[in-house]
């Protein structure tokens, strides 16, 4: 009966003890996919507010190219507006689609090219461009994580108790991924 009673008691504690991992589990998971959510919304901002320095580097010399700058300045109001994170992805990539127009004008304007704050602008774009291209990785990257972690077993059944379920992925559509047509 003793021996029952030790049995019972370590069964116990082992369950005590997977509990509180899982639980700890879903917590350190979740944050990660919260604060890599966050890392993205920082980037897509940062791109942002380096938009109206931009335009008005361009607006100096391309003064008939309107359309091409106000496509960027309604496409950076649609992602200051934006709430959730599908509507700010489609948001930024409909600006990162207009800024791309903007450099392919460039192209057209050798001073405009060659100068100083459109290069250093045209810079700081691409480099945010590649931060908010690992943000999205690292975004779903953690995604992948915790849903690995709530769909297999034993934490599937850990996750149910806790009421954990899979998380979506970030998706680009094929039209969103599609390099964008520049034409004059």
């Amino acid at each position: 009966m003793a021996i029952l009673t030790w049995v019972l008691i370590g069964l116990a504690a082992l369950i005590i003890l997977m509990l509180i991992y899982y639980f700890n589990k879903f917590v350190v998971l979740g944050t990660r996919v919260d604060n890599s959510l966050s890392q993205i919304d920082v980037q897509l901002k940062k791109r942002a507010d380096l938009v109206p320095n931009l335009v008005e580097v361009v607006k100096g010399y391309v003064k008939h190219e309107k359309d091409a700058i106000n496509k960027v300045t309604e496409a950076r109001k649609a992602l200051l507006a934006a709430k959730d994170i599908s509507s700010k992805v489609k948001a930024g990539d409909k600006l990162q689609g207009a800024l791309k127009t903007i450099f392919a004008l460039a192209e057209n304007y050798p001073n405009l090219k060659a100068n100083e704050n459109f290069l250093q602008l045209q810079t700081e774009l691409a480099a945010i461009e590649d931060k908010v291209a690992y943000s999205r990785q690292y975004y779903n990257d953690n995604i992948q994580s915790y849903n690995i972690s709530t769909e297999t077993f034993p934490g599937m059944m850990f996750a149910r108790l806790f009421g954990k379920s899979r998380k979506e992925f970030i998706k680009i559509t094929a039209k969103e991924a599609a390099v964008p047509k520049v034409e004059f």
